[in-house]
């Protein structure tokens, strides 16, 4: 079974950083793309970046310029460095993994880490 371990959320003043990171479990299966969703309360969840197992990444127009997503494949750890936060950025964040699982590619989510940026 996969699992995705997060840490890094917390509390910060609008205008400051923050430092996400994933690691997934190992496993024999490939690990394809990684990515941050974030979730607001009320609000469907939705895509914040994502990066490929070759590096190529995509962002949502809210944070191009802001965060930057990387990942160290020798440790499936995928990293989500958040700067100028704005308070619209609050959310739980959710880490998402894609595997080659038998062939069949299978998505996985780490369980959440909250980010909470104050005005």
């Amino acid at each position: 079974q996969v699992q995705l371990v997060e840490s890094g959320g917390g509390l910060v003043q609008a205008g400051g950083s923050l430092r996400l990171s994933c690691t997934a479990s190992e496993t024999i299966f490939r690990l394809n793309s990684m990515g941050w969703y974030l979730q607001a309360p009320g609000k469907q969840r939705e895509l914040v970046a994502t990066i490929t197992s070759d590096g190529s990444t995509n962002y949502a127009d809210s944070v191009k310029g802001r965060f930057t997503i990387s990942r160290d494949n020798a440790k499936n750890t995928v990293s989500l460095q958040m700067n100028s936060l704005k308070p619209e950025d609050t959310a739980v964040y959710y880490c998402n993994a894609h595997f080659n699982v038998w062939g069949q590619d299978r998505g996985y989510w780490g369980q959440g880490t909250q980010v909470t940026v104050s005005s």
